[in-house]
């Protein structure tokens, strides 16, 4: 099968990523995956919710890692209505996953009582903007984590992450097995999956679905290879950055 931007089956996008984009958070990221375009921002606290609290002298303090997803009024056409009253249950389980999927390699007893939020804003969606947000959202927890320990704020010594994070959408589109799916794409595919896997190749998170058809074995084999092949090309990526 030709893909429609002439991309091999086992091929990501083009990926972008600017550090530092602004100066107000702790750390900040513009990830930029084909046309999918998001800011993710870590802010930390020096404090930690009331339930994470240590509740007695001898027990060890440990921080918290969460997120926020949303996307912007203008990042898709027609325009997006803005959350301002409530989260609906689309943005609410994509921004659990993303911190489900940041938790999974945090240390949080080496992290100490912080709390880092990872916000990420998609600004230009077109497919993929979940995967896109876990995927920039650990460089800028990685970024943040790096600065707290260059501030003294925590050991240099200590490992806050055991891992590093990404995470690729595949899926099956005209009967054939492709990787990083773009939104014209994602709108026929017939299978539609997410994995989310560590740096090391361990999984955290399989999401996938038959639009249509059932899918058997040697598919779901084939779209986890996939999913691998596209997470090892993002965490080099990663590290690079």
């Amino acid at each position: 099968m030709a893909r429609h931007d002439q991309r091999a089956p086992d091929q990501i996008r083009a990926v972008s990523i600017r550090r530092d984009f602004t100066r107000t958070a702790l750390a900040s990221v513009l990830y930029e995956s084909g046309s999918t375009m998001l800011l993710c921002t870590a802010s930390v606290e020096n404090s930690v919710p009331p339930w994470r609290r240590p509740k007695s002298p001898d027990e060890t303090a440990a921080g918290w890692v969460t997120a926020e997803y949303n996307m912007l009024p203008g990042s898709t056409s027609p325009r997006k209505q803005r959350d301002r009253k409530s989260v609906d249950g689309r943005t609410t389980e994509i921004q659990r996953l993303i911190g489900r999927s940041l938790r999974a390699v945090v240390d949080f007893e080496a992290l100490g009582e912080h709390t880092i939020t990872v916000d990420c804003d998609v600004l230009q969606a077109d497919g993929g903007t979940r995967t896109a947000a876990i995927t920039g959202g650990y460089i800028a927890l990685a970024a943040a984590v790096k600065r707290l320990q260059q501030e003294g704020r925590i050991p240099a010594e200590s490992v806050v992450l055991k891992d590093s994070v990404a995470a690729v959408s595949v899926g099956v589109v005209d009967q054939t097995p492709v990787l990083d799916l773009d939104y014209h794409e994602d709108s026929q595919a017939e299978v539609d999956m997410n994995i989310v896997m560590t740096g090391s190749g361990r999984f955290i998170e399989v999401q996938g679905t038959a639009e249509g058809e059932p899918f058997d074995t040697e598919t779901l084999n084939r779209l986890l290879e996939l999913g691998r092949t596209g997470i090892r090309q993002l965490t080099i990526l990663q590290h690079e950055s």
